[in-house]
């Protein structure tokens, strides 16, 4: 079982950048296909982008709010997942969370639905504000 730690949060002005990490113990982030989203105040927690596990078919998600802006990386040496965030609007203001899915696991799935991820760390707060 896989437990999960976001970290790299905080505050920045609008048009800046923040990188988040994504560290897992326990098991190894490989076998895991690992997303992040975003819940902002009031509203649902939404799925932004997410990574396949090693051995598995398919390219990276990215929802359209963050494509050519956002950008998800694995660090094998760390056993961590990176989202690496440019351009940061006001809009991006939320708690970011990393979550986890066995690639082992069947049946259908979706980076943008929670219910997919049985795995979740506490979340990490970035707020964007001049």
């Amino acid at each position: 079982q896989v437990q999960l730690v976001e970290s790299g949060g905080g505050l920045v002005q609008p048009g800046g950048s923040l990188r988040l990490s994504c560290a897992a113990s326990g098991s190894t982030l490989d076998y895991y296909h690992v997303g992040w989203f975003r819940q902002a105040p009031g509203k649902e927690r939404e799925g932004l982008t997410g990574i396949f596990a090693d051995g598995t078919a398919g390219k990276m998600f990215y929802h359209d709010s963050v494509k050519g802006r956002f950008t998800i990386s694995r660090d094998r040496s760390r056993n961590t997942v990176n989202l690496q965030m440019s351009s940061l609007n006001l809009d991006d203001t939320g708690v970011y969370y990393c979550a986890a899915r066995p690639r082992s696991l069947s049946g259908s799935w979706s980076w943008s639905l929670a219910e997919s991820f049985a795995y979740w760390g506490q979340g990490t707060q970035v707020t964007v504000s001049s």
